[in-house]
């Protein structure tokens, strides 16, 4: 059965911001006490992530056409992104982040 305490699934909440080896981390913990809190933030850090992997190959794919400036503007709405996941996650909200959140929900809703 999966526990629903907010203060449960915080430090899974919290380690799955970061990046890989947090993630991988965050999940494994939250595999042996499940929390809807803990879930909520490994699936919302999963879609970051690869949200920021797709930025990474559009940036290559931009320094050859020589318009980085576009790619640094991705990057820093990556950035942007993970920072509002993990304050979401210090305060113990489940609050998605914006445009895609609700949608790594559904895309995601077999992990955790």
């Amino acid at each position: 059965m999966e526990n629903t305490s907010v203060n449960d699934g915080k430090t899974v909440a919290i380690i799955a911001y970061l990046w890989l080896i947090g993630w991988v981390i965050a999940l494994l913990l939250h595999n042996g006490n499940k929390t809807t809190f803990g879930a909520f933030h490994v699936r919302q850090s999963l879609g970051i992530m690869i949200l920021g992997i797709l930025v990474w190959m559009l940036n290559l794919a931009l320094a050859i056409l020589s318009i980085s400036l576009l790619g640094w503007i991705f990057s820093i709405a990556i950035l942007v992104l993970w920072v509002l996941g993990l304050l979401s996650a210090i305060q113990g909200d489940q609050k998605p982040i914006p445009v895609l959140g609700m949608q790594f929900q559904v895309w995601f809703k077999n992990i955790g």
